[in-house]
């Protein structure tokens, strides 16, 4: 049929009219659907809690039922409105009413700052936004656009159970239309991801169940055309979920989706029959010297019982004292002076062991096998590291190489080039994968008495992100299901093992389940009162659970109880060298969106889109009634007023890299930004803010 038309349009004589008809037949070809098939429904409806109650408004109840059209507001008296409903003009109190804004009617975001974690220096920040995502993946699109190297998430699985909704409906098992709705949720989402990926380079991760994988294939090959795609099986719980006439479940899937150069990069094991081998330009793997296994305490092995002497000035390695007798009192050893002793004590002070015995960890000292690092003063901790034996026979037959020394002597090793590593295979099996010890039971941990359904295993989302980012060591990752939190903990974990600059995105919605809805309305409660939203995923899970991974106390202020097994172990009350910064996406009132009222809302914007990294130029005020006409931090800065450009520009600090410019002039932004260092992303802010940052435009 298309060799048809083509011929047919050769016969056209109009060369002005058979281009027009060309192109016009080209953009249907590129409309017409094929492939996956499905209803596309109605996107959903968004809520603006913030927004207030005036004229003209569309509102709904805050009780009312999902599918109730919403009413519009005559007017306002005091704390009343006054509707339409059926023609009829009914009175109804403003607090019993939200406004709603339907697909395409613009809304304009902010994010309002909920508290930040400063335990990473320079370091971006991990940053964790509370709001719809699909609303936040479109403010994304200012300060993200093709910069984000990595996507992982895990969506709804869509199992009937009333576990995700659709139009602020929850979707279940009688729902005719449970497939389609789920595809166009996921859809609309999807086509703003791909908006966000790297072109040159980046990856796209989701996981899923049997219920979808057959779908969610088939709409990533038509949304990803040129992604060369790949699905792996894993095994998240070897003993299986029984159900019945079924077999047992024990898998999930996970679809990579590689886009331009992006490539799965190999490790040391192949993920599923313990194939392990070290991987070409990589670091060498340390191990901590304490041993970990509760078999290993002083009793099993005395003589590898005996302290570490580390100076207090500088936290390097004094001396390395003699075991002790089975009965001698490690209290009695006086450390040297200006030292302290370190012994193998687990987080609960019971007296274990050393990996190795006092000699031989002298023999590697003087070979530079051994080493101290993450030295802190104030608690006085340090990690000791050594390398194993074989890591040592393979530098002295060469397929190690060490490219230096540190300055206390710790060789700098890295793994041949002829050393291909371990290719990740298309099943992975591993003991850490498992979601009830390394999901449930590690939550728990962090978050003790507080539950959420089927956690990932940090393990393996720590796993699947360093077979794409490993060597990324300042990688972009965006998790907008973040659940739990699990995707922002496996990337501090990462920049742990290897001194990274990684920066995660996490989005997650406030929601609470079916049954403590319901259970809450039997209270009288709705959407928006303190006890409803305490209870919500990113109040009592999300934020509480990133908080306790990062600073190593769980909510209660107790150190967090265990320790980080496999690929690096160490107390989990240690917590990471992380900044964290918890953000809210609200919907701006139209009216307060000029440039005094709304910059405060939109200024996390501006600092996402500089990097996350440093202090936020967070107001346009230095006090009332005195407007800043320019303010700079190490990373960014903000021109408010261009007519003075010139003492911006000399004020701007060397390391600035994105500078905005605050005007509606196309001219005078242009004069601006010719006058500023070559290399600076220089980006125009309207006056207003509605030009740039409106979404729900009905993309």
């Amino acid at each position: 049929m298309a060799d048809e038309l083509d011929a047919l349009l050769e016969r056209v004589g109009d060369d002005g009219l058979r281009a027009e008809l060309r192109d016009r037949m080209a953009r249907l070809r590129r409309r017409r659907q094929f492939g996956l098939v499905f209803e596309t429904h109605l996107p959903e409806r968004v809520r603006l809690p913030d927004h207030p109650i005036r004229r003209g408004s569309m509102v709904v109840r805050r009780d009312a039922p999902v599918k109730e059209a919403p009413l519009e507001v005559l007017r306002v008296k005091g704390k009343k409105a006054v509707l339409d409903i059926n023609g009829e003009a009914e009175t109804i109190a403003c607090d019993e009413l939200v406004v709603v804004a339907k697909f395409g009617d613009p809304i304009y975001p902010g994010l309002r700052r909920l508290g930040s974690i400063n335990r990473g220096g320079e370091k971006p920040a991990q940053v964790v936004i509370k709001g719809e995502n699909y609303h936040t993946l479109e403010a994304l699109r200012f300060s993200h656009a093709g910069k984000i190297d990595c996507i992982y998430i895990d969506p709804p699985y869509n199992t009937g159970a009333r576990d995700w909704k659709y139009d602020n409906d929850y979707v279940d098992a009688d729902d005719g239309y449970r497939h389609s709705k789920w595809l166009a949720f996921m859809e609309r989402r999807l086509r703003l991801a791909r908006d966000l990926l790297n072109p040159d380079a980046s990856v796209l991760i989701v996981s899923i169940d049997e219920k979808e994988f057959l779908r969610l294939g088939l709409l990533l090959e038509q949304l990803f055309v040129d992604a060369d795609l790949q699905m792996v099986t894993t095994v998240i719980s070897a003993k299986g979920t029984m159900r019945k006439r079924e077999f047992s479940r024990v898998s999930e899937h996970l679809f990579f989706l590689l886009i331009g150069e992006a490539a799965i990069e190999p490790w040391w094991h192949n993920m599923l029959d313990g194939g392990q081998t070290e991987v070409a330009g990589a670091e060498v793997s340390w191990l901590q010297l304490r041993r970990r296994e509760p078999t290993s305490t002083r009793k099993s092995r005395p003589n590898q019982f005996y302290p570490i002497f580390v100076k207090k000035a500088d936290g390097s390695l004094h001396s390395i004292g003699d075991s002790l007798a089975p009965n001698e009192d490690r209290k009695k050893i006086k450390p040297p002076r200006g030292t302290i002793a370190f012994w193998p004590l687990n987080t609960k002070g019971r007296e274990m062991v050393w990996g190795l015995t006092p000699e031989a960890l002298r023999a590697r000292r003087d070979d530079g096998y051994f080493r101290l690092r993450t030295w802190k003063p104030k608690s006085e901790k340090v990690s000791f590291q050594y390398l194993p034996s074989g890591t040592i026979d393979a530098i002295e037959e060469g397929r190690i190489q060490v490219q230096g020394r540190e300055s206390d002597g710790a060789v700098r090793a890295v793994v041949g080039d002829d050393v291909k590593g371990a290719i990740p295979k298309t099943v992975w099996n591993l003991d850490s994968h498992n979601a009830e010890m390394s999901g449930t039971r590690l939550l728990s941990a962090l978050i003790p008495g507080r539950r959420f359904p089927f956690p990932k295993s940090l393990f393996a989302v720590e796993d699947t992100l360093r077979f794409v980012v490993g060597r990324r060591r300042d990688a972009v990752i965006l998790d907008f299901f973040s659940g739990s939190g699990t995707t922002a903990h496996a990337v501090a974990r990462l920049n742990r093992q290897d001194g990274g600059r990684r920066q995660s995105i996490s989005v997650t919605n406030n929601e609470i389940s079916a049954d403590e809805a319901q259970s809450l309305r039997n209270d009288g409660l709705l959407p928006g009162d303190s006890r409803w939203e305490n209870l919500g995923i990113f109040e009592d899970i999300t934020r509480p659970r990133i908080t306790a991974a990062i600073t190593g106390q769980t909510p209660d202020g107790e150190p967090v109880v265990g320790e980080y097994k496999f690929t690096d172990e160490f107390p989990m009350a240690e917590g990471f060298e992380e900044n964290v910064e918890f953000l809210e996406l609200r919907y701006l009132d139209i009216e307060d969106i000029e440039l005094d009222l709304a910059f405060e809302s939109v200024a996390p914007l501006l600092w996402l889109r500089a990097g996350g990294t440093g202090p936020l130029i967070g107001e346009r005020c230095n006090k009332p009634g005195k407007p800043k006409t320019f303010d700079t931090t190490d990373r960014y800065g903000v021109l408010f007023v261009p007519d003075h450009w010139r003492a911006f520009v000399e004020n701007l600090p060397k390391t600035v890299a994105t500078v905005f410019v605050v005007t509606d002039s196309t001219s005078v932004f242009a004069s601006v930004a010719a006058e500023l260092p070559s290399g600076v992303d220089v980006v125009r802010l309207y006056e207003n803010y509605l030009t740039t940052f409106a979404i729900n435009g009905g993309r």
